[in-house]
């Protein structure tokens, strides 16, 4: 899965940010994404898939699935998961 992690401008780490993913195509229709990815106190780096456009308190969420040392860990890590997975987590969520 392409993904850019960018960080410019960012004046905390420990502050959330949202990047763009590629959508999914799960049972026909194309649902965005978006990964919120943030520095821990401890230094390591947490992330959630949120899927749907919106408040990401109110779309489907995964908890902080994706943990990491660093944050190009963090993104292979995402790059790594394949659309079976992203569909599996998708479906875990709405149904």
């Amino acid at each position: 899965m392409p993904a850019n992690p960018v960080r410019f401008g960012a004046p905390d780490p420990a502050e959330p940010i949202d990047h763009e993913l590629p959508s999914a195509s799960i049972a026909g229709d194309e649902v965005a994404m978006r990964l919120r990815v943030r520095r821990a106190e401890d230094g390591t780096w947490r992330a959630r898939l949120i899927f749907g456009p919106g408040d990401a308190e109110t779309t489907p969420s995964t908890a902080e699935i994706f943990c990491a040392e660093s944050e190009n860990d963090l993104w292979q890590s995402v790059r790594d998961l394949r659309d079976h997975h992203i569909r599996d987590l998708y479906r875990s969520l709405v149904e």
